[in-house]
């Protein structure tokens, strides 16, 4: 029977361990309301799984938006995506949906990140596609989805940072 476990070159099989699923928090699950855009993300390698936040937001009757990306000097867009809708392959090895996809408004931002610290400062990829994005919608509530790993002591925050308003890992909730 085929082992789905990794082998290295000795034809030895080894364990992969699974990262672990990051939390849905409650103080997540009742700011949802049905009807609102959830802008979500594909994760890249290493980078935290945001789908248990995104599929509560399904199951609350949320709307699931993926960022769009076209180049580096082009802003984020949010478009409408069905979770059964194929993505397509975008630039910087993204996975997002076809860019006749209708745009849309977030309310909740499911932001990926590099590392953050307590003051919910965040350090993203180095474009400023979220940054950009968050100076473009004020109103929503901007989540950063981390591992407990990538938080340290302090980031420096330049007058162009826009901090969250809480972050989630897998073993913590963290607010202001």
């Amino acid at each position: 029977m085929p082992s789905d476990e990794p082998r290295n070159g000795s034809g030895v099989t080894h364990s992969v361990a699974k990262p672990p699923k990051i939390l849905v928090p409650q103080a997540f699950l009742d700011r949802l309301e049905h009807g609102l855009t959830v802008a979500s993300y594909v994760p890249m390698p290493g980078e935290a799984d945001p789908s248990p936040l995104a599929r509560a937001a399904v199951e609350a009757g949320c709307e699931i938006v993926l960022p769009h990306v076209v180049d580096r000097a082009t802003p984020l867009r949010f478009l409408a995506w069905d979770t059964e809708a194929a993505l397509i392959a975008g630039p910087f090895g993204l996975h997002q949906p076809a860019h006749d996809a209708a745009e849309r408004e977030p309310d909740i931002i499911l932001t990926p990140l590099v590392a953050f610290d307590a003051m919910l400062n965040r350090l993203g990829q180095g474009a400023g596609y979220y940054d950009r994005a968050f100076v473009t919608f004020p109103n929503a509530w901007r989540i950063g989805v981390a591992w407990s790993i990538q938080q340290v002591e302090a980031l420096p925050a330049d007058a162009w940072d826009v901090p969250l308003h809480a972050i989630v890992t897998e073993t913590d909730w963290i607010t202001p």
